[in-house]
This record gives C-alpha cells, structure tokens and sequence, in this order.
C-alpha cells in the first residue's frame, strides 16, 4: 500500500514538473543574428546606440551594448550604461500600489480622492478653441477611482500628448497634468496620461514614505536593482547615456548636465539599466518572486496580467508636440491594459512574434520592455533619444523582437 502510494506521489511530481513550461535558450547562431541586426541599426545612424538583453525567468539569454553613450566623447555604449527610463517608471509603481492593495491599505475601488482630495468632483473638457486658448469643461459622470488610475481609465492624459490639455495647460500654467480637467468621463475609454503620477501620491500618502523611498525599500532595493533610482550618485555620472534628439533625419546630441537633475515621481524620473530592470522583468515572469525574494503573491501577478479594461481598447494617441512624440502605441485598436501593462490581444496583426497575453510598455526616449509569460521570455532594449516612436527605434524594437523569438529554443 505504501510503495503504490509513494508511486502514485512521484507520477504527480513528473506530471506537475512536466506541465511546467520549460525554460527557453537562445541558439549561439541566434545571438549572432540579433547583434548583427542591432550593429546594423547603430551602423545606419537610425540611433546612436542601444542595449538589449533577453532574459528567462532563471537567466539572461543575450545581453549586448552597441554604438555610443556618448557621441561627442566619442564614448562607447557599455552593457551596464544607465538610462533615463521615463514611464518604464510606472510598472514600477503599479506594483507598489499592488503590494499596499495586498495589504488592505488601498482598495482598488477606492475613489482616489480619499487619499487625495484635489480629485473630487473632476471636471471634463467639453470644448476647445484652439485659437483662441480657451476651453470649457462640465462634472464628471463618476469618480476617479485606484483602478481607473492602474488602467488608464482615469480620463487623466498628458498635456504634450493631447492637444486640447495642451491649450488647457497654456492657459492655466498648471506643471502637473493631473490637475488638469479630464480628456474623457472616467470609465468611459483608455487614455495614456498621468494617471500614475497620482498612484505615486497615493503610496505616499498611504505609506508616509516619498515614493522614491518606498520604492526602494519595497522594490527595487528587494531585487536587487542597484543602479535603478531616482537620483544618479555622482561616482555614476560617466555611465549616464546622453539624450539625442532626430528632427530632419539629423540627430543632435545634448550633454548630460552637473548635477543630473532628479524627477521624483510615479509616472516617471527612474534611472535605470537593462540588466537591472530585466530582473523586474524576470520577478513577473517569475509569478512575483526572485531569487527567493517575494515582491507579490502570485494571484496579484495573475491579476496585474489580465485584461482589466473590458472591452474597450488601447486607442491611438495623438500628439501636441512632434519633436517629443509620434502616435502612439503599436496594438492600439486591438490591445487591452492590465494593472500596470498593457496586454496583446488575442489577435493583433501589428504584433510581429510575442505571444497573446504578452505585457508591455515603454519610456519616452524609445526604451521598450515586454514579458511573454507564454513563451516564458522577457526582453528590454533601450535607446536614448527622442521623438518617443521614431520609425528608427520602432524598427529596431520589432527587428529585435522578430529576432529573438526566430531563435528561441
């Protein structure tokens, strides 16, 4: 009875290991492909330079360095150059809002104007004169609440991105595109905004920590993300990669000043590397845990990577400044948004490999991460340089992926 017993517990453990996806590889030949694709980007002049890193939930698959950090110093781009990461900052986030939600601290209900009460009463822009540098507005039809905020369903946008808050924003000089009036009612579509500058103040006001120190100790300090704050220590300065910005086909290279400045905030301002912020990456494919080190329960991680939105969709944004960004996202009109990410949809003909189910996003200056926990792959590639969605970085981000995902194992 108890040899059938222990035979019957050790085909459970082979059936449970066996339905396991297996950990991918990246082929030696496959690596060679995606370095000589990403030279070849650097080699054009499409951007100056760029890192990339693949990583599965137990290792890193490929990580390179290409073309310069500094063109003016003539400075080669090293594997552990830092990067100004912009909104990659509001997964970041997300999850700390995430973990106060496992503790009871915040419902994802909550009308954010408990936590923070310039929220109450929201008003909408109704009507917009351009030329005349008015606007109009009217209440909202509901609240502004911690899971409209996680999803971009606040109504919150941005004002160099919609050109509406842009005339509001000239007229009332307001610095935090939060205390703007809303693009839509909240719940009513998806708009890309500052809706995660907002979950910042909450975690601030909640924790009674700044956001930079609660990220640390609940984030970033836990994963071992060293080289990912807010504020670049000085004796890091020389690793700091310069902003470029293309207008006419010509880049022009702007010098990082003394001191780096710091942003402090949730929906943006983190500096980070690639294999920093892959071990993020490596932490959801991981189902919320690292190295022995849990950041979230596994059915937090699972909720975070769900559609969360519905059945309305990511919509393209427009812009109110060309030289900052093109429209954007890929998948919109077909993707959806989790808690933090944005989710590829089923079917999405505009993705080239990752799987549905995929999460992504991105920074300003053209860095990009996905996660496929399908596929159980995870990739960043980051460049430095603006506009957000240049057809350069945009073609170096889907030759990369088309590459990896040829030669996965």
């Amino acid at each position: 009875m108890q040899r059938t017993l222990f035979c019957v517990v050790v085909l459970l453990l082979v059936n449970i290991e066996a339905a396991q996806p297996a950990s991918p590889s990246l082929a030696p030949s496959g690596a060679a492909a995606i370095s000589r694709f990403l030279g070849d980007v650097v080699a054009r002049g499409d951007v100056p330079g760029i890192v990339a890193i693949v990583v599965a939930p137990d290792k890193v698959l490929y990580h390179e360095a290409f073309g310069r950090m500094n063109v003016a110093q003539n400075a080669p781009m090293t594997k552990d150059a830092i990067f100004r990461i912009a909104s990659m900052t509001k997964a970041v986030t997300s999850v700390g809002v995430m973990q106060l939600v496992e503790q009871g601290k915040v419902g994802l209900d909550d009308d954010a104007s408990k936590y923070i009460p310039r929220l109450k009463a929201p008003q909408v822009l109704t009507k917009v004169d351009a030329a005349a540098g008015t606007y109009e507005t009217r209440p909202a039809s509901g609240p502004i609440t911690i899971r409209r905020l996680l999803t971009h369903m606040s109504g919150i946008g941005y004002s160099w991105s919609d050109p509406g808050l842009a005339v509001a924003q000239k007229k009332t000089g307001a610095t935090n595109d939060s205390e703007l009036p809303l693009v839509n009612d909240p719940g009513a579509q998806w708009t890309y905004g500052a809706s995660t500058r907002v979950l910042g103040d909450v975690i601030e006001k909640v924790s009674g920590e700044r956001i930079d120190a609660y990220l640390e100790a609940h984030v970033l300090g836990p994963l071992g993300m060293r080289d990912t704050t807010y504020t670049v220590p000085k004796g890091k300065y020389a690793r700091v990669v310069t902003i470029n910005q293309k207008a006419n086909g010509k880049i022009t290279e702007t010098q990082n000043p003394d001191p780096l400045p710091a942003t402090i905030r949730g929906d943006g301002g983190l500096f980070s590397t690639a294999a920093d912020y892959s071990r993020f990456v490596r932490m959801i494919l991981n189902k919320g845990e690292l190295d022995g080190v849990r950041i979230l329960r596994e059915s937090t991680v699972a909720e975070m990577s769900q559609n969360q939105i519905g059945t309305v969709r990511v919509r393209l944004q427009p812009t109110a400044d060309a030289l900052r960004t093109k429209p954007y996202p890929l998948g919109a009109g077909e993707d959806q948004w989790g808690f933090g990410f944005q989710i590829a949809a089923p079917q999405s003909p505009s993705r080239s490999m990752r799987s549905p189910g995929s999460m992504s996003w991105a920074g300003l200056n053209n860095t990009f991460y996905w996660i496929d926990p399908h596929k159980q792959v995870g990739a960043v590639i980051l460049m430095q340089m603006l506009p957000f969605y240049d057809d350069g970085a945009i073609q170096a981000l889907q030759g990369f992926e088309e590459r990896v995902y040829q030669n996965l194992k």
